[in-house]
C-alpha cells in the first residue's frame, strides 16, 4: 500500500494537470503559466521559455523541444494533455483525481459477468493506510453488544462459516457529470460499478456472535484510513446502516477480492461488502464496527452528503437541509458493455451482438429492454436470473439495423416493484442517483 501511495503522491502535479490544465489555461493564460511552470504574470513570454519555465516543460515532457520559440502564449503540449496517469494493479481506469484516489472503468472494459479486480472502480474519501499487515490487523465489534469482540482476521476465518457471494456495488454519485446544472463532486460518468466475487465472513453472524442488545439501531463503520488534512482526529468518513439491513445474510465482512488478497485500493486487508446500498456503506480498510442506539451521525451521514430531497425538484431548485433524506436501496439501473459506443459496422452485415449489465439495490431486476429507434420502439433482451440475490444480472440481444446512418442503442431496466428507468435524469443538489437510461452510439457504414 505504501508503494502505491508514494507512486500516486509522486503524480498528483501531473494528475492535476489532466483534471485542471485546460480549465485553468482558459479562465486565465497567465495565472496558469505562473502555477504550472513558475512564470510571473507580467513576465515576458519568450523570456520565460528560454528560462526555468522551459526547463521544466521540457522535463516534464522528457527531453529538448526544438521549436519552443514558436509556442503561443498558453500552449499545452499534447503530450501533457493525454499522458495517461495509471495507478498499480488496475487496468483502463479512468482518474478523476488523486487525493483522495478516485478512478472509474468505462463501461466497455466491464463486459465481464465477474469484474475482474483490475477494473473496480476505486471510491477513497481520506489516505489508506500505508501498512496493512493482515496477520495482525484486527477487527472490534463493540457498542449496543452484550460481548464486545476484537477478533483477528484468521479467527473471523475459524469460527464464522466462510462464503463466497457476486455482489454488485455502485457509488451513489456514479453518473454525476450528466447533471445540468452540474453538482458538486466526483464527475462519474458510468463506470463506478462493478461485481466482484467477494470472500468473507456474514456481517450477521459477526453481530449475533456479540449479541445485539434490544437499543441497537444502527451500524457505525470505521476503518484504518486517515483525513486528508493529516489531522488524526478527524475521520475522512464513517457512515453505518440501520440494524435490519445489516442482518441480511448477503452482507460481507470480506477478506478476498476474486479469489485473491482485497487490492489495496479496493480495501485490503479487510472491508464490509453492503451490496444495494451506495458504495460509502461498504467501508474499506475496517477496523471497527461500532452499534449505536440511534442513527450514526459519523463525518458523510448528516447535512447533505448521501442524502436526495425527499420529494422531486427542479433542476437547479434550492432545497430546505431538513428536506433530504438517507439514500438506501439503490434504484433500478442498466449498463451497455458491449459494443463500445461509437462502433461502426457494414452494411453488408447490419447485426450487432448487445450485451450489458442491470440491478437494482435490494429488489430484482425483471426485464431489459432495447431500442434502436430514440424509444419508439422496445425489442427485449435476454435476461439472466442473479448468480445470487444482490449479484448483477446479465442481458444480450441481436439487433438488426434496417438501412445505413447513425443509430443509438438505449437500455432500460425494469425491476420487480415496476420501476423502469427513465429517460431523463431526476436532478438532485448533491448529483446522486442517476439512473438515466444509458445510450451507446452505432454507425452503419
Amino acid at each position: 500500500v505504501s508503494t502505491i501511495v508514494s507512486d500516486l503522491e509522486e503524480s498528483r502535479t501531473m494528475s492535476k494537470k489532466q483534471a485542471d490544465l485546460f480549465d485553468l489555461y482558459v479562465k486565465d493564460p497567465e495565472e496558469a503559466d505562473r502555477i504550472v511552470f513558475g512564470r510571473t504574470p507580467n513576465s515576458d513570454r519568450r523570456g520565460f521559455l528560454k528560462g526555468a519555465g522551459l526547463a521544466t516543460m521540457a522535463a516534464m515532457l522528457g527531453g529538448f523541444i526544438p521549436f519552443h520559440r514558436n509556442m503561443p502564449s498558453g500552449f499545452i503540449p499534447a503530450a501533457l494533455a493525454e499522458e495517461p496517469f495509471s495507478i498499480e494493479g488496475k487496468d483502463g481506469l479512468t482518474v478523476l483525481n488523486d487525493r483522495p484516489v478516485n478512478a472509474e472503468c468505462p463501461a466497455h472494459l466491464l463486459d465481464d459477468e465477474i469484474t475482474p479486480s483490475a477494473r473496480h472502480f476505486i471510491r477513497n474519501n481520506g489516505v489508506p493506510p500505508e501498512s496493512a499487515d493482515t496477520a495482525a490487523w484486527t477487527l472490534t465489534i463493540d457498542g449496543e453488544v452484550e460481548t464486545p469482540l476484537t477478533m483477528s482476521i484468521e479467527e473471523l476465518k475459524k469460527k464464522f462459516e466462510v462464503v463466497k457471494l457476486q455482489l454488485q456495488l455502485e457509488c451513489g454519485g456514479n453518473g454525476r457529470s450528466f447533471f445540468d446544472p452540474k453538482a458538486k463532486g466526483n464527475q462519474w460518468s458510468i463506470g463506478a460499478v462493478a461485481c466482484a466475487e467477494w470472500t468473507g465472513v456474514r456481517l450477521a453472524d459477526v453481530l449475533k456472535a456479540a449479541g445485539l442488545k434490544d437499543s441497537a439501531v444502527y451500524t457505525a463503520h470505521f476503518g484504518a484510513d486517515t483525513h486528508l488534512s493529516g489531522d488524526p482526529e478527524k475521520l475522512p468518513i464513517s457512515r453505518g446502516v440501520p440494524i435490519e439491513k445489516a442482518l441480511d445474510s448477503n452482507n460481507l465482512i470480506a477478506f478476498e477480492q476474486n479469489g485473491a488478497p482485497i487490492h489495496p485500493m479496493n480495501g485490503a486487508p479487510l472491508r464490509l461488502v453492503i451490496p444495494g446500498w451506495p458504495g460509502s456503506c461498504s467501508h474499506k480498510w475496517l477496523k471497527r464496527i461500532w452499534i449505536r442506539d440511534q442513527i450514526h451521525d459519523g463525518p458523510k451521514m448528516t447535512g447533505k452528503a448521501y442524502r436526495v430531497p425527499d420529494y422531486p425538484v427542479a433542476p437547479g431548485e434550492e432545497v430546505p437541509k431538513d428536506a433530504f433524506k438517507i439514500i438506501e436501496s439503490m434504484p433500478v439501473k442498466s449498463l451497455i458493455t458491449s459494443p463500445e459506443s461509437g462502433v461502426e459496422i457494414p452494411a453488408a452485415e447490419p447485426v450487432l451482438k448487445v450485451r450489458g449489465h442491470a440491478w437494482a439495490g435490494d429488489n430484482q431486476v425483471t426485464s431489459v429492454d432495447l431500442s434502436i429507434d430514440f424509444g419508439a420502439t422496445w425489442i427485449k433482451a435476454n435476461l439472466k436470473e442473479p448468480v445470487n440475490p444482490y449479484a448483477w444480472q446479465n442481458f444480450s440481444a441481436e439487433i438488426k439495423f434496417p438501412m445505413k446512418g447513425y443509430y443509438e442503442v438505449w437500455a432500460r431496466a425494469t425491476d420487480d416493484q415496476g420501476r423502469t428507468q427513465p429517460f431523463a435524469i431526476a436532478w438532485n443538489p448533491k448529483g446522486y442517483l442517476n439512473i438515466s437510461m444509458h445510450r451507446v452510439a452505432v454507425r452503419v457504414a
